[in-house]
């Protein structure tokens, strides 16, 4: 072995490169890393970009970027209100139903005024002189023997005037003395009369059926995707085209209840102050709970009433099955959730805001179980269906169990489906007469109006039951001073409360459906 050694020449040394690489967790790494909430914003600027317009996303999106959103304060009425309404009072907040009362108020002035002035327009158009009203009568009456592109000669009108007017013999000099009367009619070419030519041949017949393959016919390509991508819209577009020939009765309702002891405090619009941390008072409870200023509109939108039994499906963390015992109406409330450890959070955040858990033992009960799965027909009367979604704002934030993960692509592929179910189990429990809102803190249509269609589709084949979507634009008109809801954005049946610079909160989409008796 020694003599082997000896004839190694050790003074030559041979370079092998070796490419350095950082370790997983360095800056750099992260950095190239793709994570979730990336693939979140990639997929959001290009999804509702064509849905609100460039501008709009764009104030949208800089909105939810922002690391901290507005909130809200619901005054807890189990611990020493009047002292915490003083106490919120001072530090600029305002109480959102006395806001809304004189913006109502001020909003039915305005609207006097305008039906008033519209009167008074329609007589001044009576009182114009009685000759022009003639020549209008005329003219529409000629009008509507030709067609609508023919324009009437003035001297036909002077013809009709003069026979209808003169009495004497000598109606066919009159007519002699007009100019050109009998000149022939200048004739013009069919193509020159045809505005827009139509392609029939790319006009879906109904004898054709909205079968998929035929709806996409027609796109033309623009850009190649992923296969995941690709399954994912095609998934979600396909899930909302199946209700497209559905149609459901709209009724326009006027007025949002806020009930008197639901005391909600917020600062006014631009002032982006932030309430202190909740504290416990002497009651050993804390005195207000704060979240997020959009997520009360699902509350209000149920207009709970005295002796309500209330079903909260989809109830975790709490906050709005938390804000409807606030309310002081409700006689039952059920707080579901299908998640264990999220109900026991829910829980714990009851017993930090209601104290002694055994005064709510018959009128407050939490319970686990698949809200596709209850049963409990006809007994509520009030169901809230907050479900499972993108939460965009909450996705854009963090990479921690983020939806648009790659471990979580079925789980955001089957989304569409399984609020439908949820949806429509809730539709078939509900009492007749009572109310179901359903709400999602998604921008997306698909996931927004295109469940309410599809669930509302698939509920008129299932059962017979009536059911109708209240139209709450007026209602929400004086909440307008300081919410701004999405409009031009093709929605049918609900409201989408959108993040704005000023009341950075949202976005939220509500809708409210009535079971008819």
């Amino acid at each position: 072995m020694t003599h082997i050694l000896k004839k190694i020449d050790v003074n030559n040394f041979y370079k092998v490169f070796r490419r350095y690489k950082h370790h997983k967790e360095h800056w750099s790494v992260l950095k190239k890393k793709n994570k979730g909430k990336d693939k979140a914003l990639k997929h959001f600027d290009d999804f509702y970009t064509s849905v609100y317009g460039t501008s709009s996303w764009e104030r949208m999106r800089e909105a939810m970027l922002k690391e901290n959103n507005k909130h809200i304060a619901i005054v807890n009425n189990f611990s020493e209100h009047d002292a915490i309404t003083e106490k919120l009072s001072l530090l600029g907040a305002m109480n959102l139903k006395s806001l809304y009362e004189i913006h109502k108020k001020n909003y039915d002035e305005r609207a006097k005024f305008r039906a008033s002035k519209t009167t008074s327009d329609k007589i001044y158009k009576i009182n114009q002189p009685v000759e022009m009203i003639l020549q209008n009568q005329r003219q529409s009456e000629v009008q509507s023997i030709f067609p609508e592109s023919y324009q009437v000669p003035n001297e036909l009108l002077a013809q009709k005037e003069v026979r209808k007017n003169s009495n004497d013999d000598n109606d066919d000099d009159e007519l002699l003395k007009s100019k050109n009367i009998m000149d022939p009619v200048q004739l013009r070419s069919i193509e020159e009369n045809v505005k827009v030519h139509q392609d029939e041949n790319r006009i879906i017949k109904s004898s054709v059926g909205l079968t998929s393959s035929c709806l996409y016919e027609y796109v033309p390509t623009t850009k190649l995707k992923g296969l995941d991508d690709y399954v994912l819209e095609s998934d979600h577009y396909n899930h909302y085209a199946q209700g497209a020939d559905f149609s459901v009765k709209v009724e326009k309702e006027a007025i949002l209840n806020i009930p008197e002891h639901l005391k909600i405090y917020t600062f006014e619009s631009g002032n982006d102050s932030r309430f202190p941390s909740p504290r416990r008072a002497h009651c050993n409870v804390y005195d207000y709970y704060l979240m997020d200023g959009c997520s009360i509109l699902p509350v209000l939108a149920l207009d709970l009433q005295m002796g309500d039994t209330v079903l909260d499906m989809c109830a975790a963390p709490g906050g709005k099955s938390l804000a409807m015992l606030q309310t002081l109406m409700t006689y039952v409330l059920v707080a579901n959730d299908s998640s264990h450890s999220r109900l026991n959070h829910m829980n714990n955040i009851f017993q930090d805001y209601l104290g002694d858990f055994d005064v709510w033992k018959d009128k407050l009960f939490l319970t686990n179980h698949d809200a596709r799965e209850i049963e409990d027909k006809h007994i509520y009367n009030k169901i809230l269906v907050d479900v499972p979604c993108t939460t965009d704002r909450h996705n854009l934030h963090n990479d921690e169990n983020n939806i648009f993960s790659p471990t979580r692509v079925k789980e955001r592929l089957r989304l569409p489906e399984l609020q439908t179910e949820i949806l429509l189990q809730a539709l078939k429990i509900v009492a007749p007469g009572g109310t179901v809102v359903y709400s999602t803190c998604s921008l997306s249509p698909i996931q927004n109006d295109g469940v309410v269609q599809m669930a509302l589709k698939k509920c008129s084949e299932e059962i017979e039951s009536v059911m109708i979507v209240k139209n709450l634009d007026e209602a929400l008109a004086p909440l307008r001073f300081i919410y701004k809801f999405a409009t031009n954005c093709g929605l049918k049946y609900g409201h989408v409360a959108i993040p704005t610079k000023n009341n950075n909160w949202g976005p939220m989409y509500f809708c409210k459906i009535v079971k008819l008796p």
